[in-house]
């Protein structure tokens, strides 16, 4: 029985399960939306909710527990200065997921992972050839 045991396995090794948290975490902030599958998207968000509550903190023990996850400074640096103001308001809540049907291979259940804030850049000069 597994009672009390929080997280998904993910049919993999704790080390390589712990590597590839950190990279969709890595690059979640990086790129503020990935496409991955559901039960993925789920545990990189209890990771990503913490660590964007390091940033909205900001003091120099959060951004060391930061760095001791993420390992890129550049990315903790937008971290703290970009996305912990941009969220300081906000309680909670800072992903969402998009579910987007099921993937051709092996039909696993595919998602978007996004922050909340993100919006997509859309090419001024595509939207002024449609008029």
């Amino acid at each position: 029985m597994r009672h009390r045991k929080a997280g998904r396995r993910l049919g993999r090794t704790s080390s390589h399960r712990d590597a590839m948290l950190r990279n969709m975490v890595t690059s979640l902030l990086d790129q503020e939306r990935i496409v991955t599958t559901v039960p993925k998207a789920k545990e990189a968000r209890r990771v990503i909710e913490q660590m964007i509550t390091l940033g909205k903190r900001g003091d120099l023990h959060a951004r060391r527990q930061a760095l001791a996850y993420i390992r890129s400074k550049d990315i903790v640096a937008k971290l703290f200065d970009q996305l912990g103001s941009q969220y300081a308001e906000r309680n909670g809540g800072y992903t969402r997921i998009i579910r987007t049907g099921t993937r051709l291979g092996d039909a696993a259940p595919m998602a978007i992972l996004e922050l909340v804030d993100y919006k997509e850049e859309v090419n001024e000069a595509k939207a002024e050839q449609e008029q």
